[in-house]
């Protein structure tokens, strides 16, 4: 894709996902966001040819989403309902059939943003805290695209509502 070049970070020891400003492409839209899934990094746009990169988990392989979608709906401490296509991948699922609340167990962590189609419907994919760090850098969710908690307050503070979210491999 050829989206990013970054910005050298400082020697060492520093986190690979952390939160930062690289230089992009100067094609894409201010406030956007991008997801290149292959590299586990998803680019929130907040200059021209600029952006700050997050690490993220992806859906495994055939769960990977991919394509263009909008923020239709933002929620602190969201509550989580698996999908039936889920359910039937992991049955031990079934027990939130009915959903699970919002708060630090719950595996959509500390803000979810839900993302839309172009008609308005809900595609169940998120972008979302984890209750597994570990997972960030992996190819591991059912799809969604995981952040750190940390990490995902600071893009759910920085985006609005109706924000263009493209997910390529």
């Amino acid at each position: 894709l050829g989206l990013a070049q970054a910005v050298t970070a400082p020697a060492s020891t520093r986190d690979p996902y952390a939160p930062t400003e690289v230089a992009i492409r100067n094609d894409f839209e201010v406030g956007s966001i991008v997801v290149v899934s292959d590299d586990f990094f998803l680019y929130h746009v907040i200059a021209p040819g600029r952006a700050i990169r997050y690490g993220v988990a992806v859906g495994k392989a055939e769960l990977v989403w991919k394509g263009r979608a909008r923020i239709g709906r933002k929620v602190e401490w969201p509550s989580w309902t698996p999908t039936q296509d889920m359910i039937a991948r992991d049955p031990s699922y079934a027990k939130y059939e009915n959903g699970m609340p919002g708060g630090p167990t719950n595996p959509l962590g500390a803000r979810a943003l839900y993302l839309y189609d172009a008609n308005g419907r809900d595609t169940l994919f998120r972008i979302h805290g984890t209750t597994d760090p570990s997972s960030i850098g992996k190819s591991v969710s059912n799809g969604c695209i995981r952040m750190y908690n940390s990490h995902v307050k600071d893009l759910y503070d920085r985006v609005q509502l109706g924000t263009r979210v493209t997910a390529t491999g």
